[in-house]
């Protein structure tokens, strides 16, 4: 009998009762949560854990407090604040770093688009934005896509109405934090749960180039197995 023939597991039932029979060690993922808390900022939650847990956090909590505003900032929209904030805390990340730089003016004329503020948006892209967009084509391919919002009437609903939605501020909120920790020399700018989340995905995809049978997660979030197939 092959190792194939030995290992091969027909039922999602089977997969899930190999699943259930591994031990996680409870401290190694109450320092996975402790992690994400304080990669992403989050210090409250980071200090009830905490309290709950025993576990410690790899830095002083009070660290966090300038991520937290600048966080903050972005994803309520005030993009001009959170530049401030940034430029008080490291008054070179900006300048070394243009492609975030430019994500954050992007913010602000998104900003202004959403409060439509026609002419402002204009005179705010052409005057802070259209070099950006000469330099780099992926720049120009974002700036256009921005500009874009102004040629529909409600842009919610146009093809490119996700740069409107909540989570575009989250993403460009965690490019930020991520600049910051790199720049504070943090031994990680970003969890380590989401390492472990790419590693799923990435072995799923070797899996399915080999035409190998396996229980595959097809929802992170809710961690939903489907059967072998």
């Amino acid at each position: 009998m092959s190792f194939h023939d030995k290992t091969e597991i027909s039922s999602k039932e089977e997969w899930i009762r190999l699943l259930e029979s591994k031990e996680l060690n409870r401290t190694n993922m109450n320092k996975l949560i402790m992690n994400y808390l304080v990669t992403e900022g989050f210090k409250e939650a980071a200090e009830k854990f905490q309290q709950e847990s025993g576990v410690c956090p790899s830095v002083e909590l009070n660290s966090l407090d300038d991520r937290i505003r600048i966080r903050e900032a972005i994803i309520n929209g005030r993009m001009q604040e959170a530049t401030v904030l940034i430029n008080q805390l490291h008054p070179e990340l900006l300048d070394n770093d243009r492609y975030l730089y430019f994500h954050l003016q992007q913010l602000h004329l998104i900003e202004l688009i959403r409060s439509n503020r026609v002419e402002k948006a204009l005179a705010f892209a052409q005057s802070h934005l259209s070099e950006a967009g000469e330099d780099d084509p992926s720049v120009l391919s974002e700036l256009e896509r921005t500009i874009a919002l102004l040629a529909f009437e409600d842009p919610h609903s146009s093809p490119f109405g996700d740069l409107l939605q909540p989570a575009h501020r989250q993403k460009i909120a965690s490019e930020v934090n991520a600049a910051i920790l790199k720049m504070e020399h943090q031994e990680s700018t970003h969890p380590k749960i989401s390492s472990l989340l790419k590693l799923i995905l990435w072995s799923q995809q070797q899996l399915d180039k080999k035409n190998i049978k396996y229980a595959k997660i097809t929802d992170l979030s809710t961690a939903t197995i489907e059967g072998p197939k």
